[in-house]
């Protein structure tokens, strides 16, 4: 058995990638505190600063995503894609790890690639119900793959698979604020029903769309609302609200840090259907209405919707319709206590408490194998 580990986490491109990769770094360091541990992210993404933040190296690639609507703009990306193997394959033989693990995005592809090119054990996460391109390109020299769904085996090899659920961001459930303080800390009214709309940590255009459009009737709903608009739709939001005039019912802010404390005020939840967002949900027990993203591959937030959808533990709305039933769903379903309930039970029913310590485990497994 070796005496210091030696492991690679490589993915990111937005926090549903990277909030699992740092829980199962804290969670590998917490059984391991000398292991050595090293990020590989891409190069200009929201990983090459939110890692250096929680405490890790991380190292850069210039790879991009594939353009599926204009074929020709991939030639830069295959360039992109084979500068980005030669650098995975520099960045292993220095540091020389013991296992290389997968978490999606971009950077995924050609770091866990050059690791099984090279022999060294890799295992793979697959957050969602519907497996990524990469990861079922990588998944047949993997040596283990977690996965956060049942019914895995369409695309996995049945030995291979683990179900271990997602790992959430730490810290989530560890808030001691009540619920009224909670709600106290966005300045709004705790003997109110209170609806959270999140959009992931960059915004989403449909729901922030929603909300714009819909600002009178949040003014009438009797309900108040905490508002997430991401970074990108935050002037947009701030410039309709100055439009309509004061929303004494409404907290709107670009990002939220304290996510716990988000959560902890909400009677409901308002989100896309993001893997770790769906994943953090199960744990707290939140009622939530799903807005799937249709721009993502596979049309996979659909399938992680509905996957909670069919045992009756979320509320699902299509993107296409969201303009007209969104708000009006939310208002009415926030202010139905049986309904929240039911959603609360069934859902809590899908949550995985121990994700990140298990998969590291199978990492720390993995590596001394090595």
């Amino acid at each position: 058995m070796k005496d210091q580990l030696r492991i690679i986490i490589s993915g990111g491109g937005t926090g549903g990638h990277i909030f699992p990769a740092i829980s199962i770094a804290n969670a590998i360091k917490e059984m391991h505190p000398d292991a050595e541990i090293l990020f590989v992210g891409a190069e200009g993404r929201m990983e090459m600063q939110r890692v250096p933040a929680a405490g890790y190296n991380i190292i850069g690639l210039p790879v991009a995503g594939f353009d599926r609507s204009h074929l020709w703009k991939n030639i830069s990306v295959l360039f992109k894609l084979l500068k980005s193997q030669r650098k995975a394959k520099r960045i292993i033989q220095d540091f020389r790890p013991d296992v290389a693990v997968g978490v999606g995005g971009y950077a995924s592809g050609p770091t866990l690639k050059m690791a099984q090119n090279m022999g060294i054990p890799t295992l793979l996460q697959e957050q969602n119900s519907y497996a990524g391109v990469t990861n079922k390109l990588l998944a047949k020299k993997a040596r283990k793959i977690c996965v956060a769904y049942e019914g895995m085996e369409r695309f996995f090899a049945q030995e291979k698979i683990i179900l271990t659920g997602n790992p959430v961001r730490q810290g989530l459930t560890q808030t001691t604020a009540s619920r009224e303080e909670a709600i106290r800390s966005f300045g709004l009214d705790p003997a109110k029903k209170t609806v959270l709309i999140v959009g992931g940590s960059l915004g989403a255009r449909t729901i922030n769309q929603c909300v714009m459009q819909g600002l009178d009737q949040l003014r009438h709903s009797g309900v108040q609302f905490i508002w997430q608009t991401g970074k990108f739709y935050f002037a947009e939001a701030q410039a309709a609200i100055a439009a309509v005039g004061a929303l004494p019912m409404l907290y709107a802010t670009d990002f939220i840090a304290d996510m716990a404390t988000a959560y902890r005020a909400a009677d409901l939840v308002i989100s896309r259907a993001g893997a770790g967002s769906i994943s953090e949900f199960c744990l707290l027990q939140k009622p939530v209405i799903l807005v799937p993203s249709p721009n993502v591959a596979e049309d996979h937030q659909t399938k992680n919707a509905l996957a909670l959808v069919n045992k009756e533990a979320a509320l699902y709305v299509k993107d296409s319709e969201a303009v007209q039933k969104l708000l009006p769903l939310a208002v009415l379903t926030v202010q139905q206590p049986a309904t929240l309930k039911k959603l609360s039970c069934n859902i809590a029913n899908l949550a995985f408490k121990d994700s990140a310590r298990i998969i590291a485990q199978e990492v720390c497994q993995l590596a001394h194998t090595h």
